[in-house]
C-alpha cells in the first residue's frame, strides 16, 4: 500500500507559493516599469506557477493513496488530474505570450529601457527559480509526488524563461553604447523562443501523466508471465493486464492455472506469485484468477 505524503507535498506548495508569488510581483513590476513584452510574458508565465501551486494544493486534498468505499482504487488519478491541470495552465500561458508578440511585431516598435538596478533585481528572481525547481523536484522524487515533479519540471522551465529574458534585456541595455538601435527588436523576438519553452513544458506534463488516465499498460505482460512461471507449481498464465504507473501505483490481472489438488494448496501458490510480483514492481495489487488445467490458453495478453 501507498504511503500517504500529502502533508509534505502541502508543505511544499505552501512555500514553493508564497515564493513564486514574490517572483511574479518582481518580474511584472520590472515588465511593466521599463516596458519589456517579453519580460511580462515572463511574469505570465510566473503567475501559473502560483496558479498551479494552488491547483496541487486542492489536487493533494484529494488524492488519497487510501482507498475508501467510494473509491476502491485509491485516489491516485486525482493528483494526475492536478498535472494535467499544469499543462491545461502552460498552454493558455503559451497562447497568450505569441498573440502579444505577434501584436507587438505588426505595431510600432516600443522602446526598453533598463538599468543596472532592474537587472540585478532579475538576477534575484532567477536565484529563487532555481531554488524552487531543485528543491520541489528533491522533495517530489524523495516523496513519489508527481505533483511536485510536474511542478518542479514547470519552474524549471520558468528557469530557462528567465534566462532567455535576461540575455535578451542585457542586449537591449547595451544598445545605446553600441549604438545598435536594432537590438530593441530582442525583447519581441525572444517573445516566442519564451512560448515554445511553455508549450514543451506543458508537453511533458501531459505526455507523463496521460496514461495514468487513460490505463495505459503499466507492465509488459510477457513480463508478468516470465515471473509467474517463476514459481514451480504455476502451470500457465494468461489474460494479463496491468495498469497504472510503476512507481506510483500498479494494478496487475491474470488468469492462471496451477498445479493444486486443494483450494488451500492454491491459494498459497497465488500469494508467491503475488510476493514475487510485488518485489519487482512494488508499490502493485494483485488480483489472480485460478482456473482449472482445461482452461490453459496460449494468449498471454488481451
Amino acid at each position: 500500500m501507498s504511503q500517504d505524503n500529502r502533508t509534505q507535498v502541502r508543505q511544499v506548495l505552501l512555500i514553493t507559493l508564497v515564493l513564486n508569488l514574490f517572483v511574479m510581483i518582481l518580474k511584472a513590476g520590472v515588465g511593466f516599469a521599463i516596458g519589456s513584452l517579453s519580460l511580462q510574458a515572463d511574469a505570465l508565465h510566473s503567475v501559473t506557477d502560483s496558479a498551479n501551486n494552488i491547483l496541487g494544493l486542492v489536487a493533494s486534498h484529494f488524492s488519497s493513496p487510501q482507498p475508501d468505499r467510494d473509491h476502491p482504487y485509491g485516489h491516485h488519478k486525482f493528483e494526475a488530474v492536478g498535472a494535467l491541470g499544469i499543462a491545461a495552465f502552460l498552454g493558455i500561458a503559451c497562447f497568450e505570450i505569441c498573440q502579444a508578440a505577434i501584436e507587438r511585431l505588426f505595431a510600432e516598435m516600443t522602446r526598453v529601457t533598463i538599468q543596472g538596478a532592474e537587472l540585478w533585481i532579475l538576477l534575484i528572481v532567477l536565484g529563487v527559480n532555481i531554488f524552487v525547481a531543485f528543491y520541489e523536484r528533491r522533495v517530489g522524487i524523495k516523496v513519489d509526488s508527481p505533483i511536485l515533479i510536474a511542478d518542479a519540471k514547470h519552474t524549471m522551465s520558468d528557469v530557462w524563461v528567465t534566462i532567455t529574458v535576461l540575455a535578451g534585456l542585457v542586449g537591449i541595455w547595451q544598445s545605446e553604447a553600441l549604438n545598435l538601435p536594432q537590438l530593441q527588436w530582442l525583447d519581441v523576438i525572444l517573445a516566442f523562443p519564451v512560448a515554445l519553452l511553455v508549450f514543451r513544458s506543458g508537453w511533458e506534463v501531459l505526455r507523463e501523466n496521460l496514461p495514468w488516465l487513460v490505463d495505459e499498460m503499466a507492465v509488459a505482460p510477457e513480463a508478468i508471465n516470465a515471473i509467474a512461471l517463476e514459481v514451480p507449481e504455476v502451470i500457465n498464465c494468461h489474460d494479463i493486464a496491468s495498469r497504472g504507473i510503476l512507481g506510483r501505483q500498479v494494478f496487475i490481472e491474470m488468469h492462471m492455472v496451477v498445479a493444486a489438488k486443494d483450494v488451500e494448496t492454491a491459494h498459497q501458490i497465488t500469494e508467491k506469485v503475488e510476493d514475487r510480483l510485488t518485489k519487482r514492481f512494488h508499490p502493485v495489487r494483485v488480483l489472480i484468477h485460478v482456473e482449472p488445467p482445461r482452461y490453459e490458453s496460449d494468449q498471454i495478453s488481451y
